[in-house]
């Protein structure tokens, strides 16, 4: 399947940033799931500095704001072609090994409400079904939208609060997982949803590390596995390692942010 994507990042200042600098992930790499045939990131008020990548090998570009500027606009856009409908990512391993994601963060430290999760898993005999049903435990207890979160919202957090997005969704998901002894990982990317092209903002989704598959994903918001309507753009133990955007700025200056996202065939 061919998507064609088209993302547009939209930082507006309410005054002049006299330094600001971005560690933009919006750039997916070819695999055996999936081929860039296309990719063009533009930048308008700042600059590419340097292009690496890092230790779970995502594409990063940093971007130096231009001094003085109140507006920093990214616009990614290509086409890149899917080739697996399965949900299994595989045997594919980086530089960090697999207790590297076993270790909990911030985001993903377990409270009480994580650990009763993580028990249903171990009353499973086969992991892969126990981890569909902590897929569907989630969802119950946690309904898409049904609270408001944000960026640095703990995995914990968004448990206790009764709703949440993809984002928390899949945090909630490594955090069990660890805790039962089991590899995760977070995952950002995009999705082309079958009812619009427009959408307000990336997907997340998580992957588990299962004996005999490899890696495994598992898209809780929506309750499968990712097959070739899913772009994989980058990965890492939680939110903050696979953020599209992330960064920090001088001075006491308000931010607000445009998301433009179309996702279509």
């Amino acid at each position: 399947m061919k998507l064609h994507i088209t993302h547009t990042n939209t930082y507006t200042y309410d005054a002049p940033v006299p330094y600001g600098l971005q560690q933009v992930r919006l750039t997916p790499i070819t695999t055996k799931h999936q081929t860039v045939l296309d990719w063009t990131v533009d930048i308008v008020g700042g600059t590419q500095e340097v292009s690496f990548d890092d230790q779970y090998q995502n594409k990063t570009l940093l971007v130096l704001a231009d001094r003085g500027t109140s507006e920093v606009t990214v616009t990614v856009s290509g086409t890149v072609e899917t080739h697996t409908s399965d949900g299994i990512f595989g045997k594919i391993y980086g530089t960090a090994p697999l207790w590297h994601f076993l270790q909990s963060t911030p985001r993903t430290k377990p409270g009480k409400g994580i650990q009763k999760l993580a028990k249903g898993i171990a009353r499973q005999t086969s992991t892969l079904d126990a981890l569909h049903d902590l897929s569907k435990a989630i969802l119950e207890v946690v309904p898409y939208g049904q609270a408001t979160t944000f960026a640095g919202t703990t995995a914990e957090e968004s448990l206790s609060v009764g709703g949440g997005v993809c984002q928390d969704h899949a945090q909630i998901f490594v955090s069990a997982a660890r805790v039962a002894g089991i590899p995760a990982r977070y995952v950002s990317g995009y999705l082309m949803m079958n009812d619009r092209i427009d959408q307000d903002a990336s997907h997340a989704w998580a992957e588990a590390h299962i004996d005999g598959l490899g890696w495994v994903g598992f898209d809780v918001s929506n309750g499968y596995s990712p097959d070739e309507r899913y772009v994989r753009i980058a990965t890492g133990r939680d939110s903050s390692d696979a953020s599209p955007i992330s960064g920090m700025r001088l001075g006491t200056t308000a931010e607000s942010m445009i998301v433009s996202l179309q996702v279509q065939q």
